[in-house]
C-alpha cells in the first residue's frame, strides 16, 4: 500500500506518522516547508479549551485534556506544564459561580491525566504572582494547569519521527489537483485551510463547509510573570497573556475571512489586543512595544454564526480513494491523525 498525504501541517504530519507506524509506505507533500502556516501560528498551548465548555463541547475538551499528557510524555523537551491564572472580579465579566463551575468540570474531565487539580487564590496571592494586574474589584483567581509548547519545533519533531520510520517528505511541491497523485493507492487531503480547494478538484458536493477564522497574536519584549486567561472588556471573549521564551505573548483574535490565504494581523487586531492587555495590566503597552505580530488562519467546521462558538471538532469525508480532513485543533492533532490513518486504510 502506498499512501500520499498532502499537507505537512500538524494534522498531516500526525497522519503520515500514524500510517508509517503501521508499516505503510507514505509520501508527505508540502507546498513550502513543514509547519509553515497555521501550525506555527498558534497560542503555543496544549490545552483542553476551558471556554469550549460553554458551548457544550465536553467530549472534545475531555479528549484534549488527556492529549496534553500524551504530548508531554512523547516530547518532554519541547513542552511543559503551565499554571494559568483565571482572575475573578466583582461585578465584572462572568460570575464567580460560573467560573468555579467551569473549572470544576475541567478538573473532572481531566481526571487520570496526571495534571494537578485547580486551586483558589486570594487577591494577595494573585498579585504576588502577577504584580502588574489591576487590583480594582479583584476577589481572587483560580489557578489551573494546561501545557505550553514550541509549536514549530514540536511539529517538526513529529515530521522527523515520520522520516525515521522511512517516510518520504517532499517539500516545495504544491498539489493543486489530486489527479497528479493517481499513482498512489490512497490519498489524504490534510491541507487545513486549503482542504476545500483540493476537494473541489473532485466530483460531487462536499459534505462539510469550512469557516476561515484568523487568529492574531502580538509579542511584547517584556517578561510575563504568570500566565493568565482574561475576559475581553465589554465582551464574553477570552484572551491569553502568556510567558513565552522570556517575552509576553498575547492572543488571540477571531476574524472570519472569505478564503484560506493569510493576510497577517491587521492594525485593528493589534490595537484590540493591546487595549485588552492594558485594561488589566500595568505598565501599559504601546504599539512601539510590539516586537512581533503573527496570525494563523484556522479551518473550523462551519457550525455557528459566531466564530467563538464554532466547534473545534474535526470531520472526515471519503471520496473514492481520497480522505479529506476538515477542522481540528493542535492539541488533539495526534488523535486526529491516528483516526485518519485508520480510516484511509479501511
Amino acid at each position: 500500500m502506498e499512501v500520499a498525504v498532502v499537507g505537512a501541517g500538524i494534522v498531516g504530519a500526525c497522519t503520515a506518522w500514524a500510517l508509517a507506524r503501521q508499516g505503510v509506505e507514505v509520501t508527505l507533500y508540502e507546498r513550502k516547508q513543514p509547519m509553515g502556516e497555521t501550525s506555527r501560528a498558534s497560542s503555543k498551548l496544549l490545552h483542553g479549551g476551558l471556554r469550549y465548555l460553554e458551548t457544550g463541547q465536553f467530549r472534545l475538551v475531555g479528549k484534549a485534556l488527556h492529549a496534553r499528557t500524551d504530548w508531554l510524555e512523547l516530547a518532554p523537551h519541547l513542552c511543559h506544564r503551565l499554571e494559568m491564572l483565571l482572575p475573578m472580579y466583582r461585578d465584572k465579566g462572568r460570575s464567580q459561580l460560573t467560573i468555579s463551575a467551569g473549572i470544576r468540570i475541567y478538573d473532572v474531565l481531566a481526571m487520570g491525566s496526571g495534571f494537578p487539580r485547580a486551586r483558589v487564590l486570594k487577591p494577595s496571592e494573585v498579585l504576588a504572582l502577577q504584580p502588574g494586574l489591576s487590583a480594582d474589584g479583584l476577589v481572587g483567581a483560580w489557578a489551573f494547569f494546561d501545557a505550553q509548547m514550541d509549536d514549530y519545533a514540536l511539529g517538526n519533531w513529529v515530521v522527523e519521527q515520520f522520516r525515521q520510520l522511512g517516510g518520504e517528505l517532499v517539500t516545495d511541491f504544491e498539489v493543486r489537483d489530486l489527479a497528479v497523485l493517481d499513482g498512489f493507492d490512497r490519498i489524504v487531503n490534510a491541507t487545513g485551510p486549503w482542504a476545500m480547494q483540493l476537494r473541489e478538484t473532485m466530483p460531487g458536493k462536499p459534505s462539510y463547509t469550512l469557516d476561515w477564522v484568523r487568529g492574531s497574536h502580538i509579542v511584547l519584549d517584556r517578561v510575563c510573570p504568570a500566565a493568565m486567561l482574561l475576559e475581553v472588556p465589554g465582551s464574553s471573549r477570552i484572551f491569553f497573556v502568556l510567558p513565552y521564551k522570556g517575552r509576553t505573548l498575547i492572543g488571540t483574535t477571531e476574524v472570519r475571512q472569505s478564503g484560506p490565504n493569510n493576510p497577517g494581523p491587521s492594525e485593528d487586531e493589534i490595537r484590540y489586543l493591546l487595549d485588552a492587555h492594558n485594561h488589566y495590566l500595568a505598565p501599559a503597552a504601546m504599539r512601539c512595544d510590539v516586537v512581533e505580530a503573527f496570525a494563523g488562519v484556522r479551518p473550523l467546521l462551519r457550525s455557528a454564526d459566531n466564530p467563538s462558538e464554532a466547534t473545534r471538532e474535526w470531520a472526515f469525508e471519503r471520496t473514492g480513494n481520497v480522505l479529506h480532513i476538515y477542522g481540528g485543533k493542535w492539541t488533539t492533532a495526534k488523535l486526529q491523525g491516528d483516526e485518519a490513518a485508520n480510516r484511509i486504510l479501511q
